[in-house]
């Protein structure tokens, strides 16, 4: 079979195309040309719509969020506090928003004075100089906002706690924003936490949509990092701030409470703590030491001290003063209407209780004790953080040396960290204002005492020509005033001795039921020469010291302490044993079982007549009289103690001036003894014996 020739090509192809023409080409060109041209137009264009939308975004909402500010402060605050009786801590909630309101307004005042619009490229670099310009302001205000809104959320919650209060603010609120539609105040007080992270987003959103090429791109891009900086400044403040709140508290537990406190992990860290300060005394462990801190440490000590001291000064100064207005003398009639100095007297020193004292003690509280009593008050933050630093040091040295930490330890490390930090940036501002304020409070305090210097001088020399000794040159005018003084003085410390012997004049109170089984006890153990009573309240203020009330009988066992110091007495309160100082106590003359015969006991009748005149200073012996005649006698021996008592031999003669003390009472005598010495004995120590039968050699007796 025959195979079948494949077909040969023909000698004919088909015709190729013609190459285009350069013409057509350069026109297609320019239209991709053109064409894109047209597109990075329209991109730029939407790019700058959007700028500019965020421009926009950013101040408009920068006028509504100050206009809702200001209805939060203005409007609802002003009504709630219509609200009878208005809500509480209500001012504490609102604290710090004006400052807030006061640099967004002063941030929108910079935009509005360069009178550009939003859509001028000019108007962005005004935006950013006005930010950069306001930064500062900026995060002084929020940081301090941001740092009190816990307190405002903890203010809120105790509102709803109370139905009716919170159902009355809730309608205030929609009353006084209608358009709002807000149910809550933190729907307002919440604004400025959201506002300041705003600003970086907004920022990067303008930035995001300018070219590179734009004038202001650089000063944007610088705002929007610094508006980044600011919100980390602020967090970190407000973690700062945390911590103080959380330790510089002073808790008062009582010891139910503390036990109650007690587990393993507490136990565990104190006795770490006192484990790490052994080994810190001892030299065991190197402590760390930071030397800026300690010197800030040293000065607030310093600074803490001369506040307390200047403001216990400036209270006695106050009491002083109070004492010196109370006792009004110019009320007193001294018989001396005719006299000139007198009068004047009366009327200066009405003048001065009266109008310029006063005065001047008003301000003295006003302008130094108060704010005396403020800044005493703010060392008690300072001082527990600073005593709360010790114990995080402690923690912190235990795990410093360690490479991995858990996340407790990291947390320890961190707390520490911020405390450390915390102190050594606000104690320097502290310790700087602080002193600032003593300075001023001193230069006040000698402001007032000019002050009333000058108001004393003015009264005085309305008053100098009606004294006397007006016309001596002012050599002699001293002279006599020095003389008169001391003079004065002479009289007023004779006067306040014989009132200090008059009120020390001994008193004996009757014993309770209880106080004289303590009595018996004590007598019995001790013995009666033991015996003391407390003759002051005693607080006591060192270890082993005991709290004796007025009155209580006690048993000396030793007249010093351990340590040999005769002001402290060991006793025995009938039980108790301790030390109490031995100024505030007084010897105890206890009548004896047997008692000596009281003067004061009636004679017979036939010498009735001759005893009570033997009592009498100024009688004198009488030449005719009744035999037996009696003498009085000193049945014990007795030690004064003091000023206003006589000491006293067994047998020795003694004349009773007086049957009784200063205050009526009949146990003390007031007796002439030898020598003519006067003073007080108990009148049981006294016996009554007819003459002849003293001891040989005693002195007559008064009959």
């Amino acid at each position: 079979m025959e195979v079948p020739r494949r077909p040969q090509p023909s000698s004919f192809t088909l015709p190729l195309p013609k190459p285009a023409s350069s013409e057509r080409l350069a026109e297609e060109a320019e239209e991709a040309k053109k064409k894109s041209e047209e597109e990075e137009a329209a991109a730029k264009e939407r790019e700058a719509q959007r700028q500019m939308l965020a421009i926009e975004e950013l101040v408009q909402s920068e006028r509504n969020y100050i206009r809702l500010l200001q209805i939060s402060t203005v409007t609802i605050k002003s009504n709630l506090q219509k609200l009878q009786p208005p809500p509480a801590n209500l001012d504490s909630m609102f604290l710090y928003i004006e400052d807030v309101i006061d640099v967004s307004s002063r941030l929108l005042s910079l935009l509005d004075q360069k009178q550009v619009q939003p859509g001028d490229p000019l108007f962005l670099k005004t935006l950013c100089d006005s930010f950069l310009s306001l930064s500062s302001d900026i995060e002084a205000a929020y940081k301090e906002y941001l740092a009190n809104y816990t307190n405002i959320t903890v203010v809120e919650n105790s509102y709803k706690q109370k139905e009716a209060l919170w159902n009355e603010i809730v309608g205030v609120i929609k009353a006084s924003a209608p358009e709002v539609n807000a149910t809550s105040l933190s729907f307002f007080l919440v604004m400025p936490v959201q506002r300041i992270a705003r600003y970086p987003l907004l920022l990067q959103t303008i930035q995001k949509h300018t070219e590179r090429t734009h004038p202001a791109y650089g000063l944007l891009e610088h705002a929007a990092h610094t508006s980044i900086a600011l919100n980390c400044r602020i967090n970190e403040y407000k973690r700062f701030r945390e911590v103080a709140d959380k330790y510089k508290k002073t808790e008062t537990l009582t010891i139910k409470d503390k036990i109650n406190r007690l587990n393993t992990h507490s136990i565990a860290k104190k006795t770490a703590r006192l484990s790490q300060h052994i080994k810190h005394e001892t030299g065991i462990a190197p402590k760390l030491v930071d030397e800026e801190f300690d010197t800030l440490e040293g000065f607030f000590y310093v600074l803490e001290h001369g506040i307390l001291e200047l403001l216990e000064n400036v209270e006695t100064y106050l009491h002083h003063l109070q004492g010196f207005l109370a006792c009004k003398t110019e009320e007193f009639d001294l018989d001396m209407d005719g006299e000139k100095a007198p009068i004047c007297y009366k009327e200066i020193t009405t003048a001065l209780r009266q109008w310029i004292l006063p005065t001047f003690e008003t301000r003295m509280r006003t302008l130094i004790h108060k704010p005396l009593c403020v800044l005493r008050d703010l060392l008690v933050g300072p001082r527990n953080l600073i005593r709360k630093r010790l114990d995080k040091l402690l923690d912190y040295e235990l795990i410093e040396a360690k490479s991995t930490l858990s996340y407790e330890e990291q947390a320890v490390a961190n707390t520490y960290r911020t405390m450390n930090t915390l102190l050594l940036n606000e104690l320097p501002q502290f310790n700087g204002m602080a002193l600032q304020m003593i300075w001023s409070m001193l230069g006040t305090f000698s402001c007032l005492h000019k002050d009333l210097a000058s108001d004393m001088e003015q009264l005085f020399q309305s008053f100098a020509q009606q004294l006397p000794h007006s016309s001596l040159n002012p050599s002699a005018f001293w002279r006599w005033a020095e003389s008169a003084v001391l003079e004065g003085a002479g009289r007023l410390e004779t006067l306040c001795q014989s009132v200090e012997d008059t009120l020390n004049a001994p008193a004996v109170q009757p014993l309770s039921p209880s106080s004289q089984r303590r009595l018996k006890q004590l007598t019995d153990k001790h013995g009666s020469g033991k015996i003391y009573q407390v003759m002051e309240t005693v607080v006591g203020s060192r270890d082993l010291d005991l709290n004796l009330a007025r009155g209580e009988l006690v048993a000396i066992i030793s007249e010093a302490d351990s340590r040999g110091d005769k002001r402290r007495w060991l006793v025995d309160a009938g039980g108790r044993r301790g030390y109490a100082p031995c100024s505030k106590l007084i010897r105890y003359h206890q009548a004896t079982e047997d008692p000596p015969p009281s003067p004061h006991l009636t004679p017979p009748d036939r010498v009735t007549e001759i005893r009570r005149h033997s009592y009498t200073p100024e009688s004198r012996p009488l030449t005719v009289m009744s035999r037996p005649c009696f003498q009085i006698l000193a049945a014990y021996d007795f030690t004064a103690r003091g000023n206003h008592e006589v000491s006293l031999r067994a047998g020795e003669p003694v004349h009773v001036l007086e049957r009784h003390d200063k205050r009526g009472n009949p146990e003390w005598s007031l007796v002439a003894a030898r020598g003519g010495k006067r003073g007080y004995v108990p009148s049981n120590y006294l016996t009554m014996v007819p003459m002849g039968t003293g001891p040989p050699g005693t002195y007559q007796p008064y009959c």
